[in-house]
């Protein structure tokens, strides 16, 4: 199976995606001042967003493989790790400083995206 790896990693992040959503909803109902709920519940939408994102890439390459397809999936996977896992432990835990890797996060899944747009770019027309 072409991209194994990819498939496992999106299929296990939008597993995370459901029990983060859930344990957020519920577990910590009330129990997380609203800044950091509201973090908490950030860190869940992006990485629900961009599990989506990958499952599409994935099944496009499986069509039509371009060269910057897996660099733009390389970076949204390090920016959902970064992004929403800063978010998450900074809920979690309350330390304010995890808030200085968000924007880290951030940056790299805009790269990806912008690593995409070249990947379309540079792509030979049909």
């Amino acid at each position: 199976m072409q991209d194994r790896d990819w498939w496992l990693g999106a299929a296990l992040s939008g597993a995370v995606v459901v029990m983060a959503g859930a344990f957020g909803a519920h577990a910590l109902e009330g129990q997380l001042a609203p800044r950091l709920a509201a973090a908490f519940e950030t860190g869940v939408r992006y990485q629900a967003w961009h599990t989506l994102a990958l499952l599409s890439v994935l099944a496009w390459r499986a069509a039509a493989p371009l060269a910057g397809q897996r660099l733009a999936m390389g970076l949204w996977a390090a920016g959902m790790l970064l992004f929403s896992g800063s978010l998450y432990a900074m809920a979690l835990t309350g330390l304010g400083g995890l808030g200085m890797i968000t924007p880290l996060g951030g940056v790299l899944m805009i790269t990806g995206w912008l690593a995409l747009a070249g990947a379309v770019l540079w792509a030979p027309r049909a």
